[in-house]
């Protein structure tokens, strides 16, 4: 070979697919348009478009990949060695952050009256897309309002928690134009058990309170409050109350919040999490004297609710990619979306992400309707432990399979699958692990009649549409109505899940979807997809989940 003669090309570049980028998030999602069409909130899809074009530009991926890959630095101390205790960001997480408060994910539910928590849902998901770890304070700015009602004089964080706007400045909040609000509940020796909880509250007067102790998780710490729970009194007088602790006291100076370090979490990369002490730190009580958990139970709540609509988005997402992937991939002589086990596999995954949606959007609708109808308001406060079990449990499982589908590609970091999958655990653990959510089914249907009424109501509600329904959801009647041991708690609720899916897809008119429900998690639970024996519609299924230009 002669020094004029070319090498031969060994990094041509063909048979590979595109990024999904450039694509509109909520428009060119069939499920996600239908769920927002039957919860009644076509009112609001130009907001939705807005951020679907945002969070799915070129743009807004890269600001997704750039505030994971730059992880939040913790500031102890300045240059002079003064205590700061500020979190920096990359400006990218703050660009994602204007993103989705500007679009209403923090405030919408609180500022409209028509499918307000349908619409949250809808805006959390698509803001998913970009990225998940920015939603953790979205979700929980959104979910303190309720919990903020409990006193008369949060009307101004109330204000600033839903003005949809962001405002990172470090600053007394009668300075901000909007606000983020976290929390601080869980302690190295109680976890999920708050009631083991050691912070201390010291009485100054009325209902402000100087704050003692350890919290061993503090979601987003550069939040303008926390909403904490601390006892109160000594012997028998002691009790656990909820107080809001602001980063300022009411005199303007720095409160006595001392973070101590960030997590190193495994995903969720783009948000700081934190272990920090409250060294007489001011607060000022949040509901009665005693009742901490009962206020701040308003907050998990919504919290659990965005948990599930999260994981339900990212198991949406994961079906998205690997679709996209197989329409533009070819492997022996035939694209991957031609060949039958691939679609198998499609098709199942497409199942499940129809299935997480149309039950995520079943319990925003009992969010939504909970003020005005009893029933519905009892109906969530089973419908949401049930489905956060169900839906945060299959989203690592479908992450996972869509790794697999993409192969090789799927697994660098690179590429945003991997990054999927690291964060798709979190809501399985957050507000709850799964033990937690399973025996807090088992305490609302042995305490809550109302609530145990409103899921047999609710079971009956879709009979005669599919014979194998109805006589899964008779046996689960009897179950919820006879009592179930602890040991059994999951699973009911993982039975109770599979069987309300069903209701939801039948209820949603999505026969497809419905069908395939029956055939792959009702008559047999396949470990894997792909596996079941039951005829499925593949061609509708793998239709719902390609993403429409």
């Amino acid at each position: 070979m002669t020094s004029a003669t070319p090498f031969p090309p060994t990094h041509e570049v063909f048979n590979q697919s595109v990024p999904l980028e450039g694509v509109n998030l909520f428009a060119a999602d069939t499920m996600l348009t239908g769920a927002i069409s039957r919860a009644g909130a076509e009112v609001h899809k130009d907001r939705l478009i807005r951020l679907g074009g945002a969070a799915g530009s070129a743009q807004g991926q890269e600001w997704g990949r750039l505030a994971n890959e730059n992880p939040p630095k913790f500031k102890p101390f300045d240059r002079y060695g003064r205590r700061i205790d500020v979190v920096e960001f990359h400006p990218a997480y703050h660009a994602l952050m204007e993103t989705g408060l500007g679009a209403g994910v923090s405030s919408a539910a609180w500022t409209t009256q028509t499918a307000p928590h349908s619409l949250h849902a809808a805006l959390l998901i698509v803001m998913g897309g970009a990225d998940a770890g920015v939603c953790c304070p979205m979700s929980m700015t959104y979910a303190s309002v309720p919990a903020l009602r409990h006193a008369d004089w949060t009307e101004g964080w109330i204000k600033g928690a839903a003005s949809g706007r962001y405002d990172p400045a470090f600053a007394p909040m009668e300075r901000k134009q909007g606000l983020t609000i976290g929390m601080a509940m869980t302690e190295k020796q109680g976890g999920s058990d708050v009631r083991a909880n050691e912070t201390r509250a010291e009485s100054i007067g009325g209902d402000e309170v100087r704050l003692t102790g350890h919290k061993w998780f503090c979601s987003a710490p550069m939040s303008d409050a926390f909403l904490t729970l601390a006892y109160e009194g000594e012997g028998e007088t002691r009790a656990l109350s909820c107080f809001l602790v602001p980063r300022f006291t009411p005199d303007g100076q720095t409160n006595a919040i001392e973070i101590q370090r960030l997590k190193d979490k495994m995903g969720d990369r783009s948000n700081a999490s934190s272990e920090i002490e409250y060294k007489g730190a001011w607060a000022r009580r949040i509901g009665e004297p005693g009742r901490g958990v009962r206020t701040i139970i308003e907050m998990v709540n919504h919290t659990r609710l965005d948990c599930l609509a999260g994981s339900a988005g990212l198991i949406r997402n994961a079906a998205a990619h690997s679709v996209w992937h197989a329409d533009r991939r070819t492997a022996f002589q035939r694209r991957l979306i031609d060949q039958p086990l691939m679609r198998q596999v499609l098709a199942e995954m497409a199942m499940e992400a129809d299935a997480a949606l149309a039950l995520a959007f079943r319990v925003a609708r009992a969010f939504d309707l909970a003020e005005t109808d009893p029933r519905e308001a009892a109906l969530a406060r089973i419908l949401t432990p049930i489905a956060k079990y169900w839906i945060c449990k299959r989203a690592p499982a479908i992450a996972y399979e869509a790794m697999e589908a993409h192969g090789g590609i799927g697994y660098v970091e690179e590429y945003p699958l991997a990054r999927m999958f690291r964060q798709s655990p979190l809501n399985a653990i957050w507000e709850g692990s799964g033990n937690v959510i399973a025996l807090d089914v088992l305490r609302a249907l042995a305490r809550d009649t109302g609530a145990r009424e409103a899921l047999l109501d609710h079971l009956k509600s879709a009979r005669g549409a599919n014979t194998t329904l109805d006589r899964k959801a008779a046996q689960l009647e009897g179950m919820a109505i006879s009592g179930i041991a602890e040991a059994d708690a999951r699973r009911f609720a993982e039975s109770a899940a599979v069987i309300l899916t069903g209701i939801a897809l039948e209820q949603a008119g999505l026969h497809a979807a419905a069908d395939a429900w029956t055939a792959r998690r009702i008559d047999r639970a396949p470990l894997t997809l792909g596996a079941g024996d039951g005829g499925i519609d593949d061609a509708a299924l793998i239709g719902r989940a390609r993403l429409q230009a």
